[in-house]
Parts: C-alpha cells; structure tokens; sequence
C-alpha cells in the first residue's frame, strides 16, 4: 500500500474532530493523528511494520495522560516500562476508541472476500480511562466500500463505509467523514 494523505472525521457521540495523516509505503506505515472532544485533546501516533501490524502506538492526552504500547507483530505487547502484557496476546491490531481511523488496520492487512467474515483480535484502547484491553470483533466485506462491523463480546453492530483507500467515510452514530 503506498498512501500519503491528511483526513478528517467528526465524532458525533460524543461530538468531536479528528485530522489525521496516514503515509505508507513500502517498509512502514505511519500515522499522526490530533483529537478534540469535549472532555479532552488527544495526540497519538502509530507505526505498522511491512506487514501492516502494529509496532508501536503512543497516545498523549492534553491533561498528561500517557499510553505506550509495543509490539513484536506477533501479537507479544510491552508498556513503556517494558512490561509484557499477557492478556493483549494474539492482538495483531488496535482500536482506539475515538479514532475511525483503527477500523482501516484489518482492513488493510488482510486479504477480503465478499460475504466471508474475519474475526481478530484486538488490543481496544479506552482514550477517555487510558487503558488498554482485548476486544474480539467480526468484519465482514459486503461490497466494495461497505463492511458490517460487530462486537463479539456483545450486541454492538454498524455498517462501516470506506474510500478507496480503506478510510472510513461513514461509521454510523459515531463518526463521519468531514467534507
């Protein structure tokens, strides 16, 4: 994936704004990203390896709040001290939970055919209590720009739409694309 491109959403529950800049080339793919919400601003960055998992995430809030997070790829995660996470094991991607733009992770690793659900793993990163636990969920490809997102753990169901790039341009009562 070669990709080099600025994006905006707002969050509508609660109400906010994210820009967000994704390059990716060959070797890696980068993302900056800035959030502002009634309760807090928020910065984070991700770096993906080749492969597009997650190496290394950082989140900074504006209040000082910190959250680091390693990973060998493999599904291994450290903190910032080093510490091993045992119950992110097998997490290969990250949701963050006021970010659209963690849904395009799985999106772009993986190799999608209509109709055919995958399920992964991911470490879910709560931004508002700066803490990080596994969260299973379902995507499934229905067309060309629409995926059906669900929660395993729960009732939680949307139809995401994505661009061609695989950003998300509506996420329904949570996140729309700004114009």
């Amino acid at each position: 994936m070669s990709l080099d491109r600025s994006v905006r959403w707002h969050a509508l529950d609660p109400q906010g704004i994210e820009h967000c800049h994704v390059t990716a080339t060959a070797r890696d793919t980068r993302i900056r990203s800035v959030l502002v919400t009634p309760a807090y601003g928020l910065f984070y960055k991700i770096k993906l390896d080749e492969a597009g998992q997650s190496r290394t995430i950082r989140l900074e809030r504006t209040d000082g709040a910190v959250l680091e997070l390693f990973s060998d790829g493999a599904g291994n995660w450290t903190d910032d001290r080093a510490d091993p996470l045992p119950g992110l094991r097998g997490c290969i991607d990250i949701d963050i939970s006021a970010s659209p733009l963690s849904n395009s992770l799985p999106l772009w690793r993986c190799d999608w055919i209509i109709g055919q659900p995958q399920r992964f793993a991911m470490a879910w990163i709560d931004t508002e209590a700066m803490t990080v636990q596994r969260h299973e969920q379902i995507y499934t490809r229905l067309d060309d720009s629409q995926f059906r997102f669900q929660s395993a753990q729960g009732s939680f169901e949307r139809l995401i739409t994505v661009d061609g790039d695989g950003l998300v341009l509506d996420y329904p009562g949570l996140f729309t694309r700004a114009a």
